[in-house]
């Protein structure tokens, strides 16, 4: 599914999936330890930093609206050199989780992160 919808009292609500991929990529690079978005090739098998900027927030993260109303997000980052892979992940998925289900008022049902690169910090 493309979208989320909700029925309340006055109305349905509906939640675009590029509404949740730009929140969800502004929370993203928030975190401490993630230099960038990854932008995935499948075709070549190429990574490419996105720089940070509002344009590019989007990218890198899959958004799936499952049958059950369940958020399932797939990020794709790049992480600064020495710092803990797993502290960063962990903080992420925490971070997102928690802003992303206040924002939509969806719950977040699975978070996959795919650590694509490793970038020294200038």
């Amino acid at each position: 599914m493309k979208s989320s919808s909700m029925n309340t009292h006055l109305g349905n609500v509906t939640i675009d999936a590029g509404v949740v991929r730009q929140y969800a990529g502004s929370v993203a690079v928030e975190c401490f330890g993630i230099v960038g978005m990854a932008n995935v090739n499948v075709k070549d098998g190429l990574v490419k930093l996105l720089k940070i900027n509002a344009a590019d927030l989007s990218r890198g993260i899959q958004v799936i609206f499952g049958e059950d109303n369940k958020i399932t997000l797939n990020f794709h980052i790049i992480v600064a050199y020495g710092v803990s892979i797993q502290a960063v992940v962990e903080n992420l998925i925490s971070n997102v989780k928690y802003k992303v289900e206040e924002y939509t008022g969806v719950e977040i049902g699975k978070i996959n992160v795919y650590v694509e690169d490793v970038k020294v910090i200038d």
